[in-house]
């Protein structure tokens, strides 16, 4: 299995620091008003972040099962304490943060807004530093209520979705165990669709697609991608086959034909670069030193900086172009590359700062809390 080298998938930092940067680019795209299709959609982007969360939760899991088999409540214990020391340190300051700056990331907002002469943001999401939302997001509930969902500065309607996925994964797991990939996968999607469907049909709409159900059919198509590592080729390809109409899923986004195409694309290059071994030869031949490239030391260092990334790019990224429309007369591409010239060295420093200080020190207290304890 030439794709994967022990508890490594050789291009997976490459995929997640490059779809940091694709949201990146793409808000930078909606907020200066120079737009280009696909790489000015930062949507599709997180779709990809999405569809990588779901593919390394099963790759770890496949990997550890005989040392911390999901039947023992114990190990659901032991990767939710993981996954939260993960996630929480950096969000939690980066949301003091983004609340404690509201005021003049909002009047950079309607700066913004103004100039591109779109409907403006709603107050709220910048300026409600309130007990009840700070709670919702501490606990990361926010993403079950439609008013709290989309209540912050901050990009993280997704790490809401990603923590209600963390938290169900160990259900699913066991679903899948008992009845088998494919329909373990098919029957939690149909769920999902079910769940959306019926709280479209009772009015219930949410500002972002921040409850799981409305994703959970990308993150299936991830698990899919990497269950099929366990499978003869035969069965893998079928597997892709079925993360495609996964994806095609009519929730959780835009579904014109431009974004569809997108979808089906990242499914099948993450395929092609997962599975390289079982491609023909002379397209595998091709893919290999690509996988290998995006596995190199500047792409993982991109890829261990892109949590930071995706969290602080916008509580930048406003404030610059607010500047930009203030005191220049460009246009608007050569605003776009002016603020992503100087928005993205202020972002990754700002990130290799976060994850140095923040992030590796709460990854080491998760990995702490959950390290076997030596018998007596």
């Amino acid at each position: 299995m030439k794709s994967v080298v022990g508890d490594r998938v050789d291009c997976l930092d490459g995929l997640r620091g490059l779809a940091a940067l694709w949201v990146l680019v793409g808000h930078a795209h909606l907020l200066t008003r120079f737009s280009v299709p696909v790489i000015g959609d930062p949507d599709l982007g997180v779709d990809l972040f999405i569809m990588l969360s779901g593919f390394l939760m099963v790759f770890h899991y496949q990997r550890r099962r005989d040392r911390e088999p999901w039947e023992a409540s114990s190990t659901w214990i032991t990767f939710w304490v993981r996954r939260f020391f993960r996630i929480a340190p950096l969000y939690y300051v980066m949301l003091v943060a983004a609340l404690t700056l509201g005021p003049m990331l909002y009047d950079a907002r309607m700066a913004i807004d103004g100039f591109n002469g779109v409907r403006p943001q709603l107050a709220e999401r910048y300026l409600d530093s309130s007990l009840a939302n700070y709670l919702a997001h501490l606990t990361f509930l926010f993403g079950f209520s439609p008013h709290f969902a989309y209540r912050t500065a901050l990009p993280d309607w997704s790490i809401g979705l990603e923590m209600q996925f963390y938290a169900a994964l160990p259900f699913i797991v066991i679903v899948i165990g008992r009845i088998g990939w494919l329909k373990g996968i098919v029957a939690v999607t149909a769920i999902g669709l079910v769940i959306a469907s019926g709280l479209n049909r009772i009015g219930i709409n949410f500002p972002m697609p921040t409850f799981l159900p409305l994703k959970m059919h990308v993150f299936a198509a991830g698990m899919l991608l990497a269950g099929a590592l366990r499978t003869d080729r035969a069965r893998a390809y079928q597997f892709a086959a079925i993360a495609i109409m996964l994806v095609l899923a009519p929730v959780g986004g835009e579904r014109d034909l431009m974004h569809e195409t997108v979808r089906v694309t990242l499914v099948l290059i993450f395929f092609a670069f997962i599975h390289t071994h079982r491609l023909p030869e002379p397209i595998a031949r091709r893919l290999r030193p690509i996988g290998a490239f995006l596995g190199n030391g500047f792409f993982h260092n991109l890829g261990e900086l892109s949590f930071g990334a995706y969290l602080i790019h916008l509580m930048v990224m406003q404030p610059v172009i607010a500047y930009l429309i203030r005191t220049t007369n460009v246009s608007d591409p050569v605003r776009w590359a002016l603020t992503l010239a100087i928005t993205v060295p202020i972002v990754y420093a700002l990130a290799w700062v976060g994850y140095n200080l923040i992030e590796m020190p709460g990854q080491n207290i998760g990995k702490g809390l959950t390290k076997p304890r030596a018998s007596a």
